[in-house]
């Protein structure tokens, strides 16, 4: 039997939200994949326990406890990128060595549970989709896990991580954050070390995220990529439709585009309005504006829930998906597109390259 046999009934799931019949089938109808959730962070911190199920964490909808394998399972999320974020503060053999031993327990709990599937590309993604399991690929926030010594991204077993961010929120010796902090340590753009990142991530067919770069560092990894392979942004917002340091311009989206890469939408709240409180509409707002854009290719999801986000007040978890479903066809969208968002772009991408 399949897991998503834990799905709620169409019309009690339908009432429940406030959505249509429809939106709920289209939904079950779809693959739909995450490109950002973040909750091993908290198993790190606090022995948060991925297979069990969870209410919401101390803060509500903020924060933390968003995601689990149980609650994903019942909202039809039927693949995600399960990421690896890196410690910044620790020296950088020892992040090193973090990065290492954090990757094999990750793989390990994801693997242990029988309703999920380590993947690492999308041959293995439809297999384990026609078994009837969450299919889990591995990411990783933060190329500083690895700057200790570049050859270590080739001793990463092959495959077995999907995309890698340059930086995260602080500098790094491989290149500048697009977080506001002062950039005199590093300058504010990518540096030698992170050009050489970059070629060695390609080199071994893990794509480069420019999600949490500076402008000039995206720009600088642009000019460093292979033009004939395409780069990502898994969890981001729009600057046209909020102004913030955290987002990309329309220069920045059609970059990604024409490189064959895609754009995920992320669910932090203040990075999808400027005032009051976002909903699933926000998160359109920013998808129509990158379909706009950059073309019906390019848009995804990356919630990145669990990533000490707060994510709008009618979408805190999977079971609220169905809500953005319905948001999507209010708006217009076709129910091609509406899969093409949902998971169909994104897995194209990784299927031109990794098969």
């Amino acid at each position: 039997m399949s897991v998503f046999a834990e799905e709620p009934e169409t019309k009690a799931w339908a009432r429940e939200l406030g959505v249509s019949e429809h939106a709920v089938d289209l939904t079950k109808a779809c693959e739909v994949f995450d490109l950002h959730v973040d909750s091993f962070i908290w198993t790190r911190i606090f022995g948060y326990d991925l297979r069990r199920r969870h209410g919401l964490g101390l803060f509500g909808r903020h924060f933390y406890s968003q995601v689990d394998l149980p609650r994903a399972l019942e909202g039809h999320l039927t693949g995600a990128t399960w990421v690896l974020t890196t410690n910044p503060l620790v020296p950088s053999r020892v992040r090193r060595n973090l990065f290492f031993h954090n990757l094999q327990r990750l793989e390990a709990s994801l693997a242990a549970d029988p309703r999920v599937r380590l993947v690492k590309n999308v041959a293995e993604y439809r297999a384990a989709r026609a078994a009837g399991k969450h299919a889990a690929f591995v990411g990783v926030q933060g190329a500083n896990a690895l700057d200790h010594d570049l050859d270590d991204v080739g001793r990463i077993p092959r495959h077995h991580v999907l995309r890698c961010t340059l930086v995260h929120l602080t500098p790094a010796s491989l290149g500048q954050t697009s977080a506001p902090w002062p950039r005199r340590l590093f300058g504010d753009g990518l540096t030698d070390r992170g050009r050489e990142m970059v070629q060695r991530l390609v080199d071994a067919e893990i794509f480069v995220d420019l999600a949490h770069a500076s402008r000039k560092t995206f720009f600088d990894a642009v000019a460093a990529h292979d033009r004939e392979r395409p780069f990502v942004v898994t969890h981001t917002g729009v600057d046209a439709v909020r102004s913030h340091w955290r987002n990309l311009t329309d220069e920045q989206l059609r970059l990604v585009a024409s490189s064959g890469g895609f754009i995920g939408v992320m669910f932090q709240e203040s990075f999808l309005v400027k005032e009051g409180e976002a909903t699933c509409d926000s998160v359109v707002d920013h998808l129509a504006h990158v379909l706009r854009v950059a073309g019906e290719d390019a848009p995804a999801l990356g919630s990145d829930w669990d990533g000490a986000i707060s994510p709008p007040k009618d979408l805190v978890t999977p079971y609220h998906l169905p809500r953005l479903v319905q948001r999507m066809l209010d708006r217009g969208f076709s129910e091609t597109l509406v899969r093409k968002i949902l998971a169909d772009n994104a897995l194209a991408v990784i299927e031109r390259v990794r098969g």
